[in-house]
């Protein structure tokens, strides 16, 4: 097992891509840490991973307020005195919205749950890696960060612009403290959200648009975020997967 024993944080894990990931690390014999401000799908989630075996603790957290994702660190770090691992996954949008019909508090709060709270999480578990000499971050971005594949609100598409971007810089920083920093780029993905998001219609027509002629599936998405965590990609840093079928080609 690729992960037997390592730590392992996913954040926004109550559902989607995240429960999903939470799911895989937990078959590959992680301790999981799932985070999410949604304690009822946290608690659905842990329950499964516990069924099976896996040692998994679910903590609620805001991850865009600082002393809620220091506290969440903490809890993690109680438990199993390490973090190997963080997936910062938390974020997505709600609604379809205009630029010109995008208020400011809407901006400002899609920015902070899908950027701001990447470097909350990051800032708040390097020092555990460092210490370490030893860890491996990977940020959820989107294939609407590389190019216009597919139409989105525009703070969404800024917000997964700047996740690439701290991804890189960050990358830079600590590559000579044994840690990783990595991106995944999911294109068009079928969790509840994103179909909640348009009609059915829409979401024919996107998924017409793709080459490989279909939505992604969350665990294809999952194991992209695996291979980067994993020892297999020790030599990748500052990069970005693309998980698109083609919806985008950088």
């Amino acid at each position: 097992m690729r992960f037997d024993g390592r730590v392992v944080i996913v954040t926004g894990a109550a559902k989607g891509i995240g429960a999903v990931t939470a799911e895989a690390f937990g078959r590959e014999q992680a301790r999981v840490a799932a985070l999410d401000i949604d304690g009822t799908g946290l608690d659905s989630v842990v329950a499964a991973l516990s069924a099976r075996g896996v040692d998994a603790i679910g903590v609620k957290a805001d991850v865009t307020s600082s002393t809620a994702v220091r506290a969440a660190v903490d809890a993690v770090l109680f438990r199993w005195g390490r973090v190997d691992v963080l997936v910062n996954n938390a974020g997505g949008f709600a609604v379809m919205r205009t630029f010109e019909d995008t208020e400011e508090s809407e901006w400002e709060a899609v920015v902070r749950s899908n950027l701001t709270s990447a470097f909350l999480v990051c800032k708040a578990v390097l020092p555990v890696m460092k210490r370490q000499r030893a860890g491996r971050i990977v940020n959820l971005a989107s294939v609407v960060a590389r190019g216009g594949a597919v139409r989105v609100p525009a703070h969404y598409a800024a917000a997964k612009a700047g996740v690439i971007a701290l991804t890189r810089m960050l990358a830079l920083e600590v590559a000579d403290l044994g840690i990783t920093v990595n991106a995944v780029a999911p294109g068009t993905t079928a969790t509840d959200r994103v179909i909640a998001a348009r009609t059915p219609e829409e979401t024919a027509r996107v998924a017409a648009a793709i080459p490989l002629g279909r939505l992604g599936r969350p665990a294809e998405i999952a194991e992209a975020i695996l291979f980067l965590a994993s020892d297999s990609a020790s030599f990748v840093t500052g990069a970005v997967l693309d998980v698109n079928g083609g919806q985008e080609m950088a």
